[in-house]
């Protein structure tokens, strides 16, 4: 969740979170649903 917000303040999208933390965490990262699930949370 913290990565998240930090790819949020710096104005990356779902999608370009969901690839940096695959990148930074292969298999063990987030899934791509549950980020754009954070990123929904975050703008309300």
């Amino acid at each position: 969740r913290t990565a998240l917000i930090f790819c949020y303040h710096l104005k990356k999208t779902a999608a370009e979170s969901h690839r940096m933390l695959v990148e930074a965490y292969g298999e063990h990262a987030l899934g791509k649903s549950q980020c754009f699930e954070w990123f929904k949370k975050f703008k309300h």
